[in-house]
């Protein structure tokens, strides 16, 4: 054999290299698609067990949906004037609610985050906390809110924030574990105390999202207001089952057109905001 004909063992390293990743990559795939599998034989169940395959059903559906819109045109806004308050309502309701939220969620997120909470046990607690209210419906609390302190804003209000609370207090506590830990190390070599590390150190670090995350979660609870204003807790929702009640078919239509105007409005302030705080 030659000096020509000699394996290069750069070459074969390179070789064996190439095969390997690609090994990698096939074994990825395979995966992956597996995986994928897996996921799109539950949908397809799942959407069997609700019904969606139900072609005939669905039809029948949809005639009687179109039936219903030609019962309410053209929307009738004689009582809109009666319309501005129970919206107003509802626009409170989720200002309020937001702020409870927040007041319940911050010393809930520093007790429910690995990188300030005092003790492992404290850190568990606070998370089953925030799971444990975010997991109940709002909708359930505003049953029992209105149950405990009768018909109004304020059953919505506590129903939607306690509710909100540990969606938000979930948010917040991820953001504080993701923030730099380089401040943090700064902050404690400087002398500072554990609240000044989280004062100084980890706040200022998280306070874009957390703002952005409480705009974001008013915008959610003006549209949930409506639907808590449902079970008697006050809100422009009242107003639309009084009408779906009474089988008055347009002005439900005008009430719709009502709440999609605020809706618009309050998500145009709400992206405004999130620029702001950006």
């Amino acid at each position: 054999m030659t000096a020509d004909t000699l394996p290069d063992p750069v070459e074969e390293r390179r070789e064996e290299q190439y095969r390997d990743i690609s090994r990698r990559v096939w074994i990825g795939w395979g995966r992956n698609s597996a995986a994928m599998g897996v996921v799109g034989v539950l949908v397809l169940v799942c959407v069997w067990a609700v019904g969606l395959l139900d072609g005939e059903r669905m039809i029948t559906g949809l005639a009687d949906i179109a039936d219903l819109l030609g019962d309410m045109w053209p929307p009738d806004f004689t009582n809109i004037n009666r319309w501005w308050g129970p919206l107003w309502d509802s626009m409170s309701m989720s200002i309020a609610a937001t702020a409870l939220a927040v007041l319940l969620s911050v010393p809930l997120a520093l007790l429910g985050a690995r990188n300030t909470s005092p003790h492992p046990t404290v850190y568990a607690v606070a998370r089953l906390v925030l799971n444990t209210l975010r997991s109940v419906p709002e909708l359930i609390m505003a049953i029992v809110f209105v149950a405990a302190v009768g018909f109004g804003a304020l059953p919505g209000a506590l129903a939607l924030g306690i509710h909100s609370a540990g969606m938000v207090g979930k948010f917040f506590a991820d953001s504080i574990e993701r923030a730099d830990q380089a401040s943090v190390e700064v902050a404690r070599a400087a002398g500072a105390t554990r609240a000044q590390v989280i004062l100084h150190g980890i706040l200022p670090q998280v306070l874009p999202q957390m703002a952005d995350v409480t705009v974001y979660r008013w915008e959610l609870n003006f549209r949930a207001s409506v639907v808590v204003g449902v079970v008697g807790a006050g809100g422009i929702g009242f107003e639309l089952i009084a009408a779906l009640r009474t089988l008055q078919y347009q002005e439900v239509s005008a009430i719709l057109l009502v709440i999609l105007a605020t809706v618009t409005v309050v998500d145009a302030l709400g992206g405004a905001l999130r620029r702001r705080f950006q």
